[in-house]
């Protein structure tokens, strides 16, 4: 037995022995292992303002104050930036932390429940580094109270004890830079919104603008695409670049399934028809909107609170997501006592007009 036991026992010494250089040899070996072959994660995303497109104007005034920046060899000014969900501001921070060589912190304003939980970010803040605050409208208020002094002093105020008891401490922060980005501006208040050095407005994308970032998009991931498979492709993402890589990878799942593999102008028609996409790039929840309007409320004018009602949508989904693109189009108009759908958007759903809705509308025009 005992011969048995060293024997297994050398056997097993053996087998660890060979694992271990295995191992080593695995580590240090020229040949492709498949820890070599796991891709990394994908980003579409523009690293520097060379690569970025579209807003043209935020995007020089954005150059002109990094290079006047780093010429001073002093941090940026705070930056708001505003416009619809997924036009570039989240990618925009990335770069300007790029250009600055810089630090960036993310966050968004829902988060940020407690004073402590933005002072615990911006104690670790170093020197020029950017901190990026999402939906920056949704900062509670009692947390808004910590930005001020610290956008406008980089200091936070710490009351310790209570009553007469009470004192203050001053904390200083190193020079950060504060880049906000809100989708409804209207709902910042005026201190913070004053604090801002820089204010700049994103706008919807020209299909020409969409045509090449969705070439440059197909391109990361390796997607052969036809001119006038990107042209429609375009024509359909509601002039928002997130909505125009969102599509592609389900154009791209459909071309490799049930078509060659190449993203076609017939491809696409037929990827987005499945994820009910008109030729508008209107979606059936944006159709609802206007059939609601137009079939309960004979075109309007009604108030955001009865369609959201009616549609069993949150009112602000309706106002951030679906308003923007329908208004920027004209398919929607929205007046002083209510929103209206135009004449347009009967047309394209091909819905007769009733008698006296022509003249209603083009008088509130």
């Amino acid at each position: 037995m005992s011969n048995d036991i060293l024997s297994f026992s050398s056997d097993n010494k053996s087998d660890n022995k060979s694992d271990n250089q295995s191992d080593k040899k695995g580590l240090v070996t020229s040949e492709q292992t498949r820890e070599d072959q796991v891709a990394d994660i994908v980003s579409l995303r523009p690293t520097s303002f060379d690569e970025y497109v579209g807003q043209q104007a935020a995007v020089e005034t954005l150059k002109i104050a990094i290079q006047a920046a780093k010429m001073r060899d002093e941090p940026l000014d705070h930056i708001l930036l505003h416009g619809p969900p997924g036009l570039g501001k989240t990618t925009v921070s990335h770069i300007i932390a790029n250009e600055m060589g810089k630090e960036l912190t993310i966050t968004s304003g829902p988060t940020l429940e407690k004073g402590g939980d933005l002072v615990g970010i911006l104690t670790n803040m170093g020197e020029g580094d950017i901190l990026f605050i999402d939906e920056i409208h949704r900062i509670p208020k009692i947390v808004e109270e910590f930005l001020y002094p610290a956008m406008e002093d980089f200091a936070v105020d710490f009351i310790f004890d209570k009553g007469i008891h009470a004192r203050s401490h001053r904390y200083r922060l190193k020079q950060f830079v504060l880049v906000g980005a809100t989708t409804r501006v209207g709902l910042l208040s005026a201190p913070l919104r004053d604090r801002f050095g820089i204010f700049r407005t994103l706008d919807f994308y020209s299909v020409e603008e969409l045509v090449v970032i969705i070439k440059r998009s197909a391109k990361i991931l390796g997607t052969p695409i036809s001119d006038r498979g990107a042209q429609e492709l375009a024509k359909r993402s509601r002039g928002t670049p997130r909505v125009a890589n969102r599509l592609l990878k389900r154009v791209r799942d459909f071309s490799q399934v049930r078509s060659s593999g190449e993203v076609t102008q017939t491809s696409v028609g037929a990827a987005l028809a499945l994820e009910g996409i008109d030729n508008l790039g209107l979606t059936r929840l944006d159709r609802s909107y206007l059939k609601t309007i137009i079939d309960f409320y004979n075109g309007g004018p009604v108030g955001i609170e009865a369609i959201s009602a009616t549609l069993q949508e949150e009112t602000d989904t309706l106002v951030d997501v679906v308003e923007p693109f329908l208004l920027k189009i004209g398919l929607a108009l929205r007046t002083s006592s209510g929103r209206r759908a135009s004449e347009k958007a009967y047309h394209h759903l091909k819905i007769t007009l009733g008698p006296g809705i022509s003249n209603g509308q083009k008088n509130n025009k």
